[in-house]
């Protein structure tokens, strides 16, 4: 087998058709598609390899954390819509109990266990860390030759936040000698008015990720979209952004709120995987104004993005 990545992956597929399916057909009987489907996911990102066996000290042993680990993994590619569902389906699904780990049904959890371990893979960063391994043993010494960028929504039942009205309670007091309104128009010459703050783009600009990435909302609100016919949709959530490379494999993913901008997030996205690419393909979203370089010489200025005409022949 040669050192590249793609070879390996195929190899890996082979392996699984050939060798990890039949067997597991004669231990776990049925096994149908959407369960074959789980066994490649979980045998493909390895999360055992991220998550510690439970200690071994005196006292209740703890729950086993990469069975829990599995289990979301399940919840997630058989589409269960919540914890309380996933039990009731590992309680009379003898197979899919098998392959998460645990034979009988009083080895499954409680929800309130479910909810500790989520908290704990979420502290830990546990879906960053496989994604980052994957990527790595994927694309790893690859150029990447094009990227797709987009972005989907994802319905939470959630309470959105609300946005806080300015009431004037927390303005400072004002001055004796207030200046006079700033008049519309276009200034004279000698007037100097003052700088406008500058936007969220042009900030990024001399940001690393770590600071685009706090500074994007991602709390719960309400984002708008039009679909494909043209109207709109409402949903209450989040709004989820990928790059996705050669062969549908998702290099980098950025979660904000539903209302945010797609425009906002694509300057994080190209920072967050600096592998080499040839082409970036965008949706009509992510059509900006201002096309600033996201690795800029000291000193130097955003560049203006003019967009190409066309030539009309006479």
């Amino acid at each position: 087998m040669s050192d590249d990545p793609l070879d390996a992956m195929k190899w890996r597929w082979s392996y699984i058709q050939c060798y990890l399916f039949p067997s597991m057909r004669e231990d776990i009987d049925p096994i149908t598609e959407a369960l074959g489907r789980l066994v490649t996911t979980l045998d493909v990102i390895g999360l055992e390899a991220f998550v510690p066996d439970p200690p071994r000290a005196p006292g209740r042993p703890p729950e086993d954390r990469r069975a829990l680990a599995r289990a979301f993994v399940a919840k997630a590619v058989l589409g269960i819509a919540t914890t309380s569902a996933l039990i009731e389906r590992l309680d009379v699904d003898k197979s899919l109990r098998r392959i998460l780990g645990w034979e009988r049904r009083a080895q499954v959890p409680s929800e309130a266990t479910f909810s500790r371990a989520f908290a704990e893979f979420a502290r830990g960063a546990l879906p960053d860390k496989i994604h980052a391994a994957l990527i790595e043993r994927a694309l790893g010494g690859r150029i990447i030759g094009a990227i797709a960028r987009d972005a989907t929504e994802i319905e939470a039942r959630e309470k959105p936040t609300q946005m806080k009205g300015n009431d004037g309670k927390d303005d400072p007091p004002a001055p004796d000698n207030p200046a006079p309104p700033r008049k519309r128009g276009r200034p004279r010459k000698d007037e100097q008015r003052p700088k406008p703050e500058p936007t969220r783009l042009e900030r990024q600009v001399t940001q690393n990720l770590g600071q685009m990435l706090a500074d994007l909302p991602t709390a719960c609100d309400v984002g708008c979209k039009k679909n494909s016919k043209g109207y709109k949709e409402t949903w209450t959530g989040y709004k989820l952004h990928i790059d996705v490379a050669c062969g549908q494999i998702p290099v980098s993913c950025v979660l904000t709120s539903a209302s945010v901008h797609d425009s906002q997030v694509a300057i994080p996205l190209m920072t967050h995987d600096e592998r080499p690419r040839l082409l970036s393909l965008r949706s009509h979203g992510r059509r900006l104004r201002r096309r600033p370089d996201p690795c800029p010489e000291p000193g130097a200025r955003p560049r203006p993005y003019r967009r190409p005409q066309l030539s009309r022949r006479s």
